[in-house]
C-alpha cells in the first residue's frame, strides 16, 4: 500500500489561480482540489503503465514520520478503480 500526503495545497492552488483569489478559498478545499488532481493523473499514468489496482482519498488519517495516525471520523472521500 502507498501513502501519498500532499503537504503544500494551497501553494499549488496559489500558483495556478493567484495569491488574491487563493485567501478567499479554504484550505480544505484547496487540498480537496489537489487530491482530485493528483488522483486523476496518477491513475491514467498507471492505467498506462498497465497497472491495475484502486486508489482512494481518505479524511481522518495523516501521515507523520514513522507513524500514520487515524482519527475517529475516517472516511473515504473519493475511490476509483483502475
Amino acid at each position: 500500500m502507498i501513502v501519498l500526503k500532499i503537504s503544500n495545497s494551497s501553494e499549488v492552488v496559489a500558483g495556478k489561480i493567484g495569491r488574491f483569489l487563493e485567501r478567499l478559498t479554504p484550505d480544505s478545499f484547496d487540498e480537496t482540489t489537489v487530491e482530485d488532481i493528483v488522483l486523476q493523473k496518477l491513475v491514467e499514468n498507471l492505467r498506462e503503465e498497465g497497472i491495475r489496482g484502486e486508489v482512494a482519498a481518505v479524511k481522518g488519517i495523516d501521515l507523520h514520520a514513522t507513524e500514520l495516525v487515524m482519527k475517529d471520523s475516517m472516511h473515504v472521500r473519493k475511490h476509483q478503480v483502475f
